[in-house]
C-alpha cells in the first residue's frame, strides 16, 4: 500500500496531514478544530499494524459500517492488528480534538523488533497470526513527540526525515512503556494495594504541581518507605518521580503558552517557578527552545 493507493475522503474543511515516511511506514496528523465532528475513511489492508493516539477530544472508531463502534479518549492510545482481514480506518473526529496515526507494515514491523520478538507479546510465534487490539494510556514523553508532529512548523524540505525519526521515537517509547510489563512477574507490584498507591502519589503531584511535596513527604502521605515509592514509580511510569513531573509540567507549560491567556512569567509560576529566568531556562532545557521563540514559532 503506497500514499497513493489510500482512498481518502475527509467531510468538511479540516487540516489533515499525512507524510509517507519509508516504504511501508505512514504517519497521519489530523486537527479537528472545528465545532462540528469530521470523518476521515482510509482503506487500510491486513499488512497494517495501525497506531492511533488521541492528543486531545475524543474520536470514535466505525467497523463493519456502523455495526460496531470503539472509542479513543483524550491522551489515550490504541493498537490494531489483524492479519485475518482488512482494517480500512473510519474515523469520526469529534470538534477540537487532535489525533495522529502511525501505520507500519508488518514486514518492515518486524524487521525494527525481530530481536525482541519475545518481549512484544503480539510478535511471538504463537499469536503472528491472531488478530491484536490493545489500549493504554499516553505518556507524557509521548505526548510531547506526538504535539511536535501535529504542531510541525520546520522547513519542508526536512520533514519526511523529521516525521521518520520522530515516528522511530514514539514506537520506542510506546514499546518502553512500563505499563506493558506483565504486573504478576513484578515483584514490587504483586500486591496491588501498592499499585494504587503509586498511582496516588502520581496524582499528588500533578495536582500540586505547583507546591509539590519533598519526596519523603509524599511517600509518607501514600503510606509507602521511600525506597518503595522510587521503586514502584519507576516501574509504572518509566522515570523518577522529578522527572516524570519535570515532563508534566513542561507540557501544561506549552499548552498554555499555545492558549495566549498568560504570559511567560504568569505560567511560569503557574507550574511552580519563582522566578521568569528558571521557567525559561527549564523550557529551553526540554524543547531547546525559549517560551517567547516558541510562541513566536506557532504564528
Amino acid at each position: 500500500m503506497s500514499a497513493q493507493e489510500i482512498d481518502f475522503k475527509n467531510v468538511a474543511k479540516s487540516t489533515f496531514d499525512e507524510t509517507e515516511v519509508d516504504d511501508g511506514f505512514l504517519v497521519f496528523a489530523f486537527k479537528n478544530d472545528k465545532s462540528i465532528a469530521q470523518s476521515i475513511e482510509r482503506y487500510i489492508d491486513s499488512d497494517y499494524i495501525q497506531f492511533h493516539f488521541c492528543l486531545k477530544g475524543a474520536s470514535k472508531f466505525i467497523f463493519n459500517e456502523g455495526r460496531y463502534t470503539l472509542n479513543i479518549l483524550e491522551e489515550n492510545s490504541l493498537l490494531l492488528y489483524n492479519p485475518q482481514r482488512d482494517l480500512p480506518i473510519h474515523l469520526m473526529v469529534e470538534p477540537n480534538s487532535w489525533m495522529v496515526s502511525v501505520l507500519i507494515s508488518i514486514k518492515k514491523f518486524h524487521g525494527l523488533f525481530s530481536q525482541e520478538a519475545d518481549y512484544i507479546s503480539f510478535l511471538n510465534a504463537d499469536n503472528r497470526d491472531k488478530k491484536y487490539y490493545k489500549d493504554g494510556a499516553i505518556s507524557p514523553s509521548m505526548a510531547i513527540v506526538l504535539n511536535q508532529l501535529i504542531n510541525y512548523s520546520l522547513n519542508q524540505s526536512i520533514k519526511k526525515l523529521y516525521f521518520k525519526g520522530k515516528a522511530y521515537e514514539l514506537l520506542s517509547l510506546y514499546f518502553n512503556r512500563s505499563e506493558d510489563a506483565n504486573i504478576e512477574q513484578c515483584p514490587f507490584l504483586v500486591d496491588e494495594t501498592n499499585v494504587i498507591k503509586i498511582r496516588k502519589a502520581k496524582d499528588i503531584i500533578v495536582t500540586r504541581m505547583a507546591e509539590p511535596p519533598t519526596l519523603q513527604e509524599l511517600a509518607d502521605e501514600i503510606g509507602l518507605s521511600l525506597k518503595k515509592l522510587k521503586e514502584g514509580f519507576k516501574q509504572i511510569y518509566g522515570d523518577s518521580v522529578f522527572s516524570f513531573l519535570f515532563d508534566y509540567k513542561m507540557e501544561v507549560a506549552r499548552k498554555l503558552l499555545e492558549s495566549g491567556d498568560d504570559n511567560v512569567n504568569e505560567v511560569g509560576l503557574k507550574v511552580g517557578y519563582s522566578t521568569a529566568s528558571h521557567f525559561i531556562a527549564a523550557f529551553k532545557k526540554k524543547y531547546g527552545t525559549t517560551p517567547k521563540k516558541y510562541i513566536m514559532s506557532l504564528n
